[in-house]
Order: C-alpha cells, then structure tokens, then sequence
C-alpha cells in the first residue's frame, strides 16, 4: 500500500527515479505498473528478506478474505480503503459488488500514478458506486471530510487500513489517525489493518536490514511493529476471531502462505 509525503490533500510529484513503495509492491505481486529502478530496489529488498513476495502475497489475500466475509456474513456495504495501492485483480469494490451490486467504496491514496490508474481502471457496477480521494494518510480530517461525498457515516462502514500506518513512522500520530477516523464511524462499523512487525515468533527480524535499505534507497520511510503495539491501534474496539494474527492464517483458506511477519486483524466498533 502506497503513502506520500505531502500533507495538502494534493498528489506528490511523480518521481520515477526514486523507487515508490506502491510500485515496488506491484512489481513484488507481478505487476506490470513499475519502473527499472523500483525493480532493482524490490530486487535487492527480496534477497536480503525473501519473504517479502510472500508478504506482499498473503497481504492481499487477507485483504480478499476480509471484505468477502464482511460483505457476505456481516452485511457491510460500505468501504473506505486508505491506502489504495495500484490496481490489480480483485481490488475491494470488485468483491464487494461481486457480493453486494450496490456496495460503496472509497479509496484513498495521493501517489499520482496509483490515482492516475485509480481512475482509469477502477470502474465499479451500475448500482453501486466507487470513488476515489486524492488525500494523505496523515489528514484524516481530510480524508473523513471528502469520503462523507460518497458514503453515508450514518450507517457501517469498513475502513481498510492494509499496509499503510507503517508509513507513519510515530506511533501516537498513528494511532490518533485510527481514532479519529473510527469515531467519525457509527457502531457496527469494522477496522481491517495489516501491519509489518519484527517480532521472532512470526519472522520478522529479518525484516530489520531490509527496511533499513528501504528508507536509504526508497519512499515513503517505513517502519515495523511489536504485536503490541499494533493491537493497540483496535482500542476501544471488539476484535473479531482468531485477534491479531500472521495476516496469512486469518481465517486461512487451503494454499494460504505460510505465516508471515505480517500481522493481521478484524475488529467491529461496539
């Protein structure tokens, strides 16, 4: 998932000469919608922390898993998607509406060439409607003003939050930015979050070095969690079973990933 440095509520300049965390993604998932540099970079990460591809995979697999079984067992059909990332297959509304026709979503991001494709190739169905936000994960006021266009905070909404705080190096300002957008949220409404960790018992030690080359030769600066720390961004909230867990064994399916240093969870506003 993609994260810019601006804080206006406007897309930072494309740069193709610097590799960018939404398209070395892309390329790490078989993307098509990467340049050179952003290949060498994903290149060098992937050898120093091969489990990066299956990251990148089982991300998005929890991110298929989660927005079916809201939609499907839980009746949501509201999305706010922040941190959209490039386009590839099954993106959010795609689900939803496959579930639900008249399924709303918004995705957010301000990487000018995710909204550049955003706007391009996620088109959603005739009865619902897609939307998307040109704004920062760091202006949740901003983001809750602009989605209020597309989606009635009167009734659930799902807010997605899939690799994303990671690219909010403190953790306060992280956590001030789920509660801020959660409270602006009624009951009944969901928080999904995945999030990076360097916890041992998941593997994630090895991702220390490799985010250390990630924030010398990449953007946006990214950093890992302890399980405690990211749990504590569902405060206040009701965790859903298994809790916080490798984001590859939430709900596993048969040929899910091995378990990542990726965590994962689902949690409903009481």
């Amino acid at each position: 998932m993609s994260e810019g440095h601006t804080r206006s509520g406007r897309s930072a300049r494309l740069n193709t000469g610097v590799a960018h965390n939404a398209r070395v993604w892309n390329y790490w998932i078989g993307g098509k919608d990467n340049y050179e540099v952003d290949q060498q970079v994903g290149e060098h990460v992937a050898g120093m922390f091969p489990l990066i591809r299956e990251i990148a995979r089982a991300d998005r697999w929890f991110l298929g898993r989660t927005v079916r079984f809201l939609a499907e067992e839980r009746g949501v059909r509201q999305f706010l998607d922040i941190g959209t990332g490039l386009p590839t297959a099954d993106n959010t509304h795609e689900i939803a509406q496959r579930v639900a026709p008249e399924s709303r979503i918004v995705y957010v991001d301000n990487d000018p060439i995710v909204l550049t494709h955003a706007r391009t190739l996620l088109t959603g169905g005739t009865d619902g409607v897609t939307d998307y936000i040109d704004a920062d994960v760091h202006d949740p006021d901003v983001i809750l003003e602009r989605a209020a266009r597309t989606l009635d905070f009167g009734r659930p909404v799902a807010v997605m939050m899939l690799g994303i705080l990671n690219f909010v190096l403190d953790v306060e300002a992280a956590r001030h930015i789920v509660r801020r957008i959660m409270a602006e949220v009624p009951s009944g409404s969901y928080l999904v979050l995945t999030h990076p960790t360097h916890d041992s018992e998941v593997g994630g030690e090895g991702q220390i070095p490799a985010m250390k080359f990630w924030n010398e030769n990449a953007t946006p600066p990214i950093t890992a969690r302890s399980g405690t720390e990211i749990v504590a961004f569902f405060e206040g909230l009701d965790l859903l079973e298994p809790g916080l867990v490798s984001c590859s064994q939430w709900r596993a399916e048969p040929g899910s990933p091995a378990v990542v240093p990726q965590y994962g969870a689902v949690a409903v506003k009481p």
